[in-house]
């Protein structure tokens, strides 16, 4: 079941997306049915991304508090196989480039889309990731038969990939493990040290 992630700031174009994945055929995805989360603030989607893992973001170009290629290479560093697709109101040639260049975009859509190079554009972005993701995995298992990569490496980056951020750790200089709370930052009670855990 891909999980779909769809960032504009305008709320009618979200809402236009949505409706245009929802009927499309499922077939098209490869498998049941689609999760689309959309947001209309590239943070707030950052946030999200962190928590659940996604196979496809769509985002819009020019948004007000990020743009879209900044947006994409943040996403990246967050879920670095993630497929991208841009939307762009703008015939904008050195922003093409520079989507393509520093974040590789799949595609590169104008606004108003058609639905039909919507879905394609869609099922054949997906597909990419999931061939992606086959051959890393592939590789991944020759590393560990030549002794490059210990099994512990490769465990904790199937649960990276499942569940963003959960194996990163930060630590205090005193070596104690910041807890994600609501606070910003930590108080002791909020922290632990090496010895204690």
């Amino acid at each position: 079941m891909p999980r779909i992630l769809l960032v504009d700031d305008e709320p009618n174009v979200l809402n236009s997306l949505r409706r245009a994945i929802n009927s499309m055929p499922t077939h098209l995805f490869g498998s049941g049915k689609v999760v689309v989360e959309t947001f209309d603030d590239p943070i707030l989607a950052l946030e999200r991304a962190s928590e659940c893992a996604f196979d496809l973001v769509i985002s819009d170009f020019r948004m007000p508090n990020l743009d879209g290629v900044e947006f994409l290479k943040r996403i990246m560093v967050i879920q670095p196989s993630i497929a991208r697709i841009m939307l762009s109101g703008y015939a904008d040639l050195r922003a093409l480039v520079s989507a393509i260049n520093e974040v590789q975009v799949f595609r590169f859509l104008a606004k108003p889309w058609n639905n039909f190079d919507l879905g394609a554009s869609m099922a054949q972005a997906l597909e990419q990731a999931r061939v992606l993701a086959e051959n890393q995995r592939l590789a991944d298992i020759v590393r560990l038969q030549q002794g490059r990569i210990s099994e512990q490496e490769l465990e904790l980056r199937r649960w990276e990939e499942t569940c963003p951020g959960l194996t990163q750790i930060e630590r205090g200089e005193d070596g104690s493990v910041y807890l994600d709370w609501e606070d910003d930052k930590p108080t002791s009670a909020q922290s632990f040290s090496r010895a204690a855990a």
